[in-house]
């Protein structure tokens, strides 16, 4: 159990984003001395071995929050993908992108997922963003760094290239204030952290709330969030020439993604890859 996810918990409900995040602590606390109301989860986070933990999906007791045979069951089994849009392709065939990507290709470049979204995975998904079990972000971004080690792209020879900057898909204030957190930052630390990339929490902002994209029809989505996310005044020059890797934990017609990419290729960014965890079906 990686104990440091949980300190976004602890955000004040009316924090602002660039806020409910920040690493707690105070000065630096002299030798033997603990100083900052994180001390305790900054001890305990050097000992989770010692700490009682269960599987998250078959409730198995042991160390890791995935256990070994529903990692083998659930995160081994590969298929052909999409390399833009990372829906399944047909085993047989050359062509890496689908029909609907060579029809109307998004603004991004490439999606790697770890999975679909289906049982048991969309249960990690779900306990995660609205039971707020902030313990299994980092198995969900563990499981995306599983998935961006797949090179060269299943089912062809195709390396993709690595991201030089993780950014999350931001939240709008109303809905981090209801939440108390973002679920893709969340994500997005540690895998930044085991890709060796940086993380920049604050290159996008939402600049207008929008109706939740699972409750709105598929035709309405991309309308939902057209023009619904920027680069903050200070962060405009960040992106240009640079491949950014934008994080989110599900992926269902990619609208909101593409809008995020729309404005990074408008600022310059050469390249976008989505790194989701869970890519959601074609119904």
């Amino acid at each position: 159990m990686d104990l440091k996810s949980s300190k976004p918990a602890a955000a004040s409900p009316q924090a602002k984003p660039g806020n409910a995040y920040r690493t707690v602590g105070g000065k630096p606390a002299r030798p033997g001395k603990p100083s900052g109301p994180g001390w305790l989860q900054r001890l305990l986070a050097h000992v989770p071995q010692l700490l009682p933990s269960s599987c998250a999906l078959c409730g198995a007791a042991g160390r890791e929050t995935l256990c070994a045979p529903c990692h083998k069951r659930f995160y081994t089994r590969q298929h052909r993908r999409c390399i833009q849009c990372a829906l399944p392709m047909p085993v047989t065939g050359k062509e890496l992108r689908c029909g609907a990507c060579l029809k109307d290709r998004p603004a991004f470049d490439a999606t790697i997922v770890a999975t679909d979204y289906f049982a048991p995975s969309d249960q990690l998904a779900l306990a995660l963003k609205f039971g707020g079990d902030l313990r299994l972000a980092p198995l969900l971004a563990r499981l995306i760094f599983d998935a961006t080690r797949r090179n060269p792209v299943p089912g062809s020879d195709v390396q993709l290239p690595m991201p030089t900057l993780l950014a999350p898909v931001p939240l709008g204030l109303a809905r981090l204030q209801e939440r108390g957190f973002n679920q893709a930052l969340e994500i997005a630390r540690p895998l930044g952290k085991l890709m060796d990339i940086p993380v920049q929490p604050r290159l996008l902002e939402r600049k207008k709330e929008t109706d939740a994209q699972s409750a709105l029809p598929v035709g309405a989505r991309a309308r939902n969030v057209r023009s619904a996310f920027a680069l903050p005044f200070a962060a405009m020059d960040q992106v240009r020439g640079l491949h950014v890797g934008i994080v989110d934990d599900v992926m269902t017609t990619g609208a909101t993604l593409n809008e995020v990419a729309i404005v990074l290729k408008r600022h310059g960014a050469r390249r976008v890859t989505n790194l989701v965890f869970a890519r959601t079906l074609p119904t």
